[in-house]
């Protein structure tokens, strides 16, 4: 489990550096080569095309930290956990991913929420 854990941070890893041979080397290492990520902005399958949306996110949001905010659940190859976004040690942004590894641990998909779920009381 510390494995996959570790890929998902080194996801993460991505996002927090601009120098663009760490950005790659991280991207090979956690991502399958047709990883497909969605979000609400984004719809993108492939490394280079992730590493692009990175790159144009840093650029227009520069100084931000992306990082879990709590363990991953895992069942299978699929895991789910809350994810942050800082700026100088101040929230921007929450959400959640739902990501798929394949048995050799690597991402191959990625979906984002942008925020909390609202929780309904009714059922």
């Amino acid at each position: 489990m510390t494995t996959l854990i570790e890929k998902l941070d080194t996801m993460f890893g991505v996002w927090n550096t601009t120098d663009q041979d760490e950005q790659e080397q991280l991207a090979n290492a956690a991502l399958e080569s047709n990883v497909h990520f969605v979000d609400p902005n984004h719809n993108i399958i492939g490394r280079e095309p992730f590493l692009a949306m990175v790159r144009e996110t840093q650029t227009k949001y520069p100084g931000l930290r992306y990082g879990r905010s709590c363990e991953p659940d895992w069942q299978n190859n699929f895991c789910r956990y809350h994810w942050a976004i800082h700026k100088d040690d101040q929230p921007v942004m929450t959400g959640f991913d739902v990501t798929e590894v394949n048995d050799a641990g690597k991402v191959v998909k990625v979906i984002g929420f942008f925020g909390e779920l609202a929780r309904n009381a009714a059922a």
